[in-house]
């Protein structure tokens, strides 16, 4: 057994992991499962010590690291398992030295090697040359936050925002594309944060620009959650360019006013819907998403009622709704709490309203013609993120494919030819 890594969560963890597998191997360990945590819910730390033990008892042998978020957040609760060998911050998991003592067998006075990520003011950019399995690359620009929403314990996790420079980030894209790459998507914690600690102040529109010009031979372009607050003038400049793919996440949380007040959000619902608007405005074909919480302290059936009805207002076509879930240490967990079966209740009916906005778009696209990446055989994604069932089609190919109707998970379609 070589390395094997687990990643749980979002977009940015799935980069780390490509990362933390290249520079383990650097370090030369081998017979290793690397368990990259997440740390958003209590329902996210359950699983990864689910996994945790499941990996054991399918490989004894086999040396368990655990590391991410919520290595970082609950080091000890890990620390504390038997399976576990090392546990590593997510301040250090990225350096092949914190593999070496597994490499080695070096005695450690604890095995909970966890420093504190607070202290943290760079984050450092790693070329990588692919992501195993995957037919687009997601490629870090930004990690951190500075922001305390009442309901979020990542920051602690992942300690303040800091940025990747514009050149190693363009340097990480170019060789993703020279790799046969088509589309790359950048991530990070808070994106729309990205710049203010880089000489010069650069901003995530920038950023976006310098790609799109320093990286000519880059089909796609994606760009993960933003914060609709903090977009920046160069970004609305940048959408018009049809190498951005039309589709944006709206870190948007809730669609009341009082609600978002109380988690400490720095938009409102009616600032939410300008910018929709306004980039709508500069990309008629805009397709938007969000996350939502459902259940938040103190939230009425009133106060549910407003986020539900942005789903359609707002015409967003992909919903990740949850349950709230307290995160122990947040303000939010303090607070009065609805029922979780409320809860659970709240989010399923967003879900639902999620998939109906979700079904208008697929049956709008039918009749068109469409850019298809390829993921994996006979399945691929249009630039708005719907998934196409394609017949024949192989991953990595990039496609033309005329819409012939719906599938049970979005459209399927005959390909016309290679896109451009």
């Amino acid at each position: 057994m070589a390395i094997e890594t687990l990643t749980f969560g979002c977009r940015l963890n799935a980069y780390e992991g490509a990362v933390m597998k290249a520079e383990a191997e650097k370090a030369g360990l081998d017979n290793a499962i690397i368990i990259n945590t997440c740390a958003v819910t209590a329902e996210a730390v359950r699983q990864a010590k689910q996994a945790v033990r499941k990996a054991r008892r399918d490989n004894p042998q086999a040396r368990i690291i655990v590391t991410g978020c919520a290595a970082q957040t609950e080091a000890r609760s890990f620390g504390d398992m038997d399976e576990v060998d090392l546990v590593i911050g997510n301040a250090d998991k990225l350096k092949s030295e914190s593999y070496r003592p597994m490499v080695f067998g070096t005695p450690l006075n604890d095995k909970v090697q966890v420093n504190d990520i607070m202290s943290v003011r760079e984050t450092a950019g790693h070329l990588i040359e692919g992501m195993d399995g995957r037919t687009r690359a997601f490629v870090q620009v930004q990690n951190g936050c500075d922001h305390r929403c009442t309901f979020c314990i990542i920051p602690f996790g992942r300690g303040p925002s800091r940025s990747v420079p514009m050149g190693l980030v363009v340097e990480q894209i170019r060789k993703l594309v020279a790799n046969g790459y088509k589309e790359v998507v950048l991530t990070g914690v808070d994106i729309t944060s990205y710049g203010p600690d880089l000489p010069g102040s650069p901003t995530l529109g920038l950023l976006t620009q310098s790609i799109l010009k320093h990286v000519p031979d880059l089909p796609r372009l994606r760009i993960s959650s933003i914060d609709s607050i903090e977009a920046d003038p160069a970004l609305y400049e940048a959408v018009a360019d049809p190498r951005l793919m039309p589709h944006l996440h709206l870190s948007l949380q809730s669609g009341d006013d009082m609600i978002l007040k109380r988690m400490k959000r720095r938009h409102l619902r009616d600032d939410a819907l300008a910018v929709v608007e306004k980039l709508r405005s500069r990309r008629p074909d805009m397709v938007f998403g969000a996350d939502i919480i459902a259940g938040f302290p103190t939230e009425t059936d009133a106060m549910f009622e407003s986020s539900r009805s942005f789903i359609a207002e707002a015409n967003l076509a992909y919903i990740h709704a949850f349950p709230y879930s307290p995160r122990p240490g947040t303000p939010a967990a303090r607070m009065p709490q609805v029922s979780k079966a409320v809860a659970r209740q709240r989010a399923a009916q967003l879900r639902a309203a999620g998939d109906e906005q979700f079904r208008a778009l697929c049956k709008s696209r039918i009749g068109q013609t469409e850019s298809i990446l390829v993921e994996r055989s006979g399945l691929g994604r249009t630039e708005h993120f719907i998934p196409v069932r394609v017949a024949g089609a192989e991953a990595g190919d990039l496609l033309s494919v005329r819409i012939s109707g719906l599938s049970d998970d979005g459209l399927s379609g005959d390909p016309l030819q290679a896109a451009a």
